[in-house]
């Protein structure tokens, strides 16, 4: 990687970077890289993956319903034909 890497990268990005800044970034990612190979030559056993298959969703069900439609309409201030009738916005 050099410096015409980064300056693609920022032009790539539609960012503007000093000259300062495309030598820190070349350093930076350089020693992220350098990282990554470390990670890669490393010797991992094939591993067993466990993965719960259970559903986590669950039903939209109210334990408890205290509030209903009709409670709630005959609440408001003003309604008609089963809607709520509220100020206009615009």
């Amino acid at each position: 990687m050099d410096i015409k890497d980064i300056e693609k990268l920022a032009e790539l990005a539609k960012i503007e970077l000093l000259d300062i800044e495309k030598t820190k970034l070349l350093q930076d990612l350089s020693g992220i890289l350098a990282y990554v190979k470390q990670i890669e030559t490393l010797n991992v056993p094939d591993l067993a993956v466990e993965y719960a298959e259970r559903n986590v969703w669950r039903e939209d069900e109210s334990d408890n319903p205290v509030f209903s439609r009709d409670l709630i309409i005959n609440q408001f201030p003003d309604s008609k034909g089963g809607f709520l009738k509220v100020k206009k916005i615009l």
